[in-house]
């Protein structure tokens, strides 16, 4: 009897280790997810992502894809900072925000350029009725060229399509800002 004892103990207790152990390989995977899909400037993020009602996983799903959080960030074509913001973008949105639209904008300025961005992103999500897809090309390749696929009948207003957005970067660009995006609410929404 004591035999049979110490062997249901014994596998009680290996149970109990592995456990442990697989608890252990999650968490140390969580952390490593943490640092790939990050949680930055999230003052900013979360006051003009609740401003400008949009998720402030997707902000921080566009930032990852556009800088990967480097707020120096500067692309080929002129874009600047976290959320890569044309200047004339941000001078228009600056006069419809009614700031004053003769001040120079400093788009590496972090606030600045997450005020600028998340605003930006919330005018395509509303042009588009709400369709992440189609507000994601838009940020891409701008607001003309994907009205005109959509009326050209190449992707449709619904954004179900979204594989034949027929630039290459733009088609790449939305699928990994949705990769991320479905990674952050993996990540930060089970909490």
């Amino acid at each position: 009897m004591r035999d049979k004892l110490k062997i249901i103990c014994t596998v009680v207790l290996i149970l109990l280790i592995i456990g442990i152990g697989i608890y252990n390989v999650f968490d140390i995977n969580n952390i490593i997810l943490k640092k790939i899909y990050p949680i930055k400037y999230e003052n900013y993020v979360e006051k003009y992502a609740k401003q400008c009602n949009v998720d402030p996983l997707l902000v921080y799903s566009i930032i990852k894809a556009e800088s990967n959080f480097k707020s120096s960030a500067k692309s080929s074509s002129g874009a600047q900072g976290l959320m890569q913001i044309m200047e004339d973008t941000a001078k228009e949105l600056s006069e419809k925000l009614e700031n004053d639209s003769d001040i120079e904008i400093d788009l590496y300025d972090e606030e600045k350029n997450i005020m600028y961005g998340t605003e930006y992103y919330s005018y395509l999500l509303s042009h588009y009725n709400g369709t992440i897809n189609l507000a994601l090309a838009a940020y891409n390749a701008g607001i003309g060229n994907v009205d005109r696929w959509i009326k050209d009948g190449i992707i449709k207003e619904d954004g179900s399509n979204i594989e034949n957005i027929p630039y290459k970067e733009t088609n790449m660009y939305v699928r990994k800002i949705l990769s991320n995006y479905t990674m952050y609410k993996k990540i930060y929404l089970k909490q």
